[in-house]
């Protein structure tokens, strides 16, 4: 039982970090158009938040994993 419960808390992670990442490529897309000449800057911290969106998920599979066994 213990391993659905990680599989479960595993897949709300990966769920969850698909819709974080989406959201940080969308909103990036939408600030470039506004601004072009910013490009390269909003690339960079959309790149950057992309990762700590992406650290933050492993972190919480990791967790789900570890708890549950």
């Amino acid at each position: 039982m213990t391993g659905t419960l990680a599989a479960v808390g595993a897949g709300l992670a990966v769920i969850g970090v698909g819709i974080g990442i989406g959201m940080v490529g969308g909103k990036a897309v939408e600030a470039i158009a506004r601004q072009p000449e910013a490009a390269g800057d909003i690339r960079a911290v959309m790149l950057l938040m992309a990762a700590f969106v992406e650290g933050a998920g492993l972190i919480a599979i990791l967790l789900s994993i570890f708890m549950a066994g």
